[in-house]
């Protein structure tokens, strides 16, 4: 498998740095960012294979920050996962009505793996 780019978004220090270190056993090239804010500009500069957004941020939550993202530039499809300690119901919900590629709950890194491989693989 080839290296992929994965921006991780979360304002939770802690988990920002597990995620990643999570990611790059898999041999992913992985930029976490702490803030929703500046998103966009990070987004540009990095091109991401895939973006996980965590959906509980103060000031500019996850799913309101995916809407943004997907919408984006005409033409540019923007992979956006919701990541998120909320239950699966409304993580499956949020992520159907803003149109992300899915969610992932945290606290599972095996799954956050083996989720990310598959979507990295479609």
């Amino acid at each position: 498998m080839t290296t992929k780019r994965i921006l991780v978004v979360d304002d939770d220090h802690e988990l920002l740095e597990i995620t990643r270190e999570l990611l790059e056993l898999d041999g992913h090239h992985v930029r976490v960012q702490s803030s929703p804010f500046g998103t966009t500009k990070t987004v540009l500069e990095f091109n991401p294979d895939l973006i996980l957004l965590d959906v509980n941020m103060p000031g500019l939550s996850g799913d309101r920050l995916a809407t943004l993202l997907i919408r984006g530039e005409e033409g540019t499809r923007r992979r956006v996962v919701l990541y998120s300690s909320n239950d699966e119901l409304s993580l499956h919900r949020a992520a159907r009505e803003v149109g992300a590629e899915g969610f992932v709950a945290k606290g599972d890194g095996a799954t956050l793996r083996r989720r990310v491989r598959e979507l990295l693989e479609t």
